[in-house]
């Protein structure tokens, strides 16, 4: 008997992370490394963290932070995080947020409240490829979405219908987005939500890099521009927000959160219950604690590293790059979004760099829910010094000028 054949449909959608993959290569010395979009560990507040953990496992917190605990989260990081909400515009109270284990698990949580088989989720095109990985198990179809386009919320909802679904949000990464590194204006914020009410539909604000801004100003959240249309009134939007300490304070703590309506929260609640209970209360107690005495100023620091990181890789790009290659050039975050000419293959550019340049990327067709942009390649510069940048896209650039040359 093989178990693999009782397994259930939803199994078939699942598929490896080709950066998850990517990753094993940083043990690898001699390799230079733009593949994995995760913050430079050099830069975490790790002393902040070891008085942090230290207090909670020693001070009065100590048998609370060992404990089971609230599905909601620890209520002190909530109140942190719903004053940091309200600064960027969004009315929220800490009973609008949920504490999750990263904010891939809000959009597990959120692919399974929404998505039955056969459901048309609106993604970009290129998008997440962890919101591809959390939504595939629930079965949808996809579709471009592409807010400033011709395209009526009435196209959307005819084509979902005929995919024998119904389409159920629009989700997409507004500030520096993984992979492309781009900002979604404020117009296309506004147009998201004008098709969202036509369509009626949740929008899914995916904000994991939303504090990492170096350069422009600031555009506000799209929960933010609702509530405004609302009048201040949360409870009448329909936007999501998720949010996570992963690119600012640590990954490896695993704490992200959700804010959104009560209704939306109190069936989040439901799922964290069935799921895990809760998230980890010793580390919530810490980042709440490092949150409070240190965010501001870390972000500082880790803004001015990357500044300079992403500075150097533009460098090295414009020096370095033959003829028909374009690339973003992101006001901040962690990457830069690549385009070849339509004859290169970026998996196939790969395994040529890996074995001559020794020079890692993520191919970026892998962000496409149809496998598309074959010519396209996802760089990240979180983690190599502005040499090693300068180096890496040095190599790069003399393998993609080789492989055009034929």
């Amino acid at each position: 008997m093989s178990l693999q054949e009782i397994f259930a449909t939803r199994a078939n959608r699942m598929k490896a992370s080709e950066i998850r993959e990517l990753l094993k290569l940083l043990d690898q010395p001699d390799i230079i490394s733009f593949a994995g979009g995760i913050p430079d560990p050099d830069l975490f507040p790790k002393t902040a963290f070891q008085d942090a953990f230290a207090e909670a496992l020693n001070g009065p917190m100590a048998a609370q932070g060992l404990q089971y605990s609230t599905s909601e989260g620890h209520k002190p990081l909530r109140v942190w995080i719903a004053a940091q909400m309200q600064a960027i515009g969004i009315p929220a109270t800490p009973d609008n947020i949920l504490i999750t284990s990263g904010s891939q698990q809000a959009l597990d949580y959120l692919g399974k409240l929404f998505l039955s088989p056969g459901d048309t989720a609106l993604v970009g095109w290129p998008t997440y490829l962890g919101a591809l990985g959390a939504f595939n198990a629930y079965e949808p179809r996809y579709d471009k979405l592409d807010p400033l386009s011709n395209r009526s919320g009435a196209d959307y909802t005819a084509a979902a219908k005929e995919a024998g679904g119904a389409a159920k949000f629009a989700y997409l990464s507004v500030d520096f987005a993984n992979p492309t590194g781009a900002t979604v204006s404020r117009a296309a914020r506004e147009r998201v939500i004008d098709l969202a009410e036509e369509m009626d539909i949740a929008v899914i604000e995916d904000a994991a890099y939303q504090s990492l801004r170096f350069d422009g100003d600031a555009i506000p959240p799209i929960l933010a521009l609702e509530a405004e249309r609302r009048n201040g009134d949360l409870e009448a939007c329909r936007t999501i927000y998720c949010g996570s300490f992963s690119k600012t304070l640590s990954p490896g703590l695993r704490v992200g959160w959700v804010c959104a309506a009560m209704p939306v929260i109190s069936q989040l609640v439901l799922m964290k219950q069935a799921a895990d209970l809760h998230s980890a209360t010793l580390n919530q107690i810490a980042v709440a604690s490092v949150a409070e005495q240190h965010f501001d100023s870390h972000i500082d620091t880790i803004r001015s590293a990357y500044r300079a990181r992403r500075d150097a890789m533009l460098e090295a790009l414009q020096a370095h790059m033959p003829d028909g290659v374009s690339w973003t050039k992101p006001e901040g975050g962690m990457f830069i979004w690549v385009t070849l000419p339509d004859t290169l293959d970026g998996a196939d550019l790969l395994k040529q760099s890996l074995e001559s340049e020794r020079v890692a990327f993520v191919p970026g067709h892998a962000f496409f829910a149809d496998g598309s942009g074959r010519n396209t390649l996802r760089l990240s510069y979180s983690t190599s010094t502005e040499g090693k940048i300068a180096e890496g896209v040095e190599r790069l650039g003399q393998l993609i000028t080789r492989a055009l040359n034929g």
